[in-house]
């Protein structure tokens, strides 16, 4: 429908709801159906009024909008424009909302969420659905994003999730615990026990080259065979494997990207990782097993279940504790306190492990370690990757005890060359 176009009686254009009459000027509105309207003498003054009453109004509707607001509300427009991260970790993010968060906080108005509602939620969490700390984490690091939204646009003054995570652990004295990375004597005990287990045998190969080379349980997953060169030694780390809910819970796999671009890099190869490598091609080789996967255009994975497909991390982790709880029980058979029992450990471990490994060598340099990770930051390699073991402290103490050692026996030669006797204050005396 065409605009009619009007104009007072000084033939200037009228907007939307002005009027002349009667030698005035009115402005009329509505808001929820009400008619309001105001008068001036001039056209000026009248536009004056206007520019007022809009403001208010917009104030007053977005202010009633906003109390309508529940968080659920806010998280659909959170949906609507949150970009810039991977699908995976997008769709974990809605997943956690819509499992923990939906029904339990959803339906309550943003205006008034209180930091009170957040840390009882947090503790119905812990002590009602029985979560661990690191998931009650990942259900914070979604809501609290939610939230920070309406903060961003001034819907609510401040973010009610802000240190309610801290505050939690700081009151049931949470220690959120590193991965646990495997002594000499613990890496020893596991392999051996695999090596003579006609059962976990076949685990032998992927724990090598975990133990090998640090890879992420994503990058060794998604490894192809034309990504590992045999003949020249090394590995060529340049996708990830993913596995998640892409939706009405159907989960799948997908390749992405690696983690950040410093995680694409050459891990040279060992003599051992090599090996592991011919052992689980040749293992494959024997049952009969053929890649069967493909995925988003990449095949021919080579670690693969008894199938011919993919291998995820909760299986593999999942086979990890069959291995701890089958060799702790062979080794309470040998002897009632054994010296050396195996720990729970995840495909994570095995990457400090070899983190730990390497740091434990004083000829590699922390820099070589970080390429080796894929690490951007040497910071990140350092205060979580890199574990304090027993053996590197006892590696430590030794190391320091030869050095005092030595610098006294120099010591001790220099005075004797130039003195030709020793002090007696030089001597330890018993007791």
């Amino acid at each position: 429908m065409k605009q009619i176009v009007r104009y007072d009686s000084n033939h200037q254009r009228l907007k939307t709801g002005e009027y002349e009459k009667n030698g005035f000027y009115e402005y009329r509105y509505t808001v929820f159906g009400h008619s309001f309207s105001f008068y001036s003498k001039t056209l000026e003054g009248l536009r004056v009024i206007e520019e007022t009453v809009d403001s208010q109004n917009n104030t007053f509707q977005k202010s009633l909008v906003h109390r309508s607001m529940t968080l659920n509300d806010l998280f659909m427009l959170w949906k609507s424009l949150k970009r810039g991260i991977r699908d995976s970790t997008f769709q974990n993010y809605v997943w956690m909302y819509d499992s923990y968060v939906r029904e339990a906080l959803g339906r309550l108005y943003i205006v008034s969420l209180k930091k009170t509602d957040i840390k009882r939620f947090y503790n119905y969490l812990a002590d009602e659905r029985r979560l661990m700390l690191g998931t009650i984490d990942r259900v914070h690091g979604v809501l609290h994003q939610v939230l920070q939204l309406a903060v961003d646009d001034d819907l609510i003054p401040h973010n009610p999730a802000d240190n309610a995570m801290r505050e939690l652990m700081r009151a049931r004295n949470f220690d959120q615990k590193k991965p646990l990375a495997l002594s000499k004597a613990e890496q020893d005990l596991l392999l051996r026990f695999l090596s003579n287990s006609p059962t976990f045998s076949r685990w032998i190969p992927i724990i090598t080259v975990f133990l090998g080379t640090g890879m992420r349980v994503g990058e060794l997953t998604g490894l192809r065979w034309c990504d590992v060169d045999k003949e020249n030694k090394y590995i060529d780390v340049n996708h990830t494997l993913v596995y998640y809910d892409k939706g009405d819970h159907h989960c799948s796999f997908a390749i992405n990207d690696t983690k950040t671009p410093s995680s694409k890099r050459i891990i040279p190869m060992t003599d051992t990782v090599k090996r592991a490598f011919l052992q689980e091609r040749e293992w494959q080789k024997t049952q009969g097993i053929c890649c069967l996967a493909e995925v988003d255009g990449y095949t021919d994975f080579v670690f693969l279940n008894r199938f011919g497909m993919l291998l995820q991390q909760g299986v593999l982790n999942k086979a990890f504790r069959r291995i701890v709880r089958d060799c702790n029980d062979q080794e309470y058979l040998k002897a009632e306190s054994p010296p050396v029992l195996l720990p729970q450990f995840s495909c994570h471990s095995l990457r400090h492990t070899f983190a730990t490994n390497l740091v434990s060598n004083p000829n590699i340099s922390i820099k070589a370690v970080q390429y080796l990770l894929g690490h951007a930051d040497v910071s990140t390699t350092l205060n979580i990757y890199c574990h304090c073991t027993k053996e590197i402290l006892e590696q430590a103490l030794s190391a320091m005890e030869d050095h005092k050692e030595s610098s006294i026996v120099a010591s001790l030669q220099a005075y004797n060359t130039t003195q030709g006797t020793i002090p007696p204050e030089m001597y330890c005396s018993e007791g």
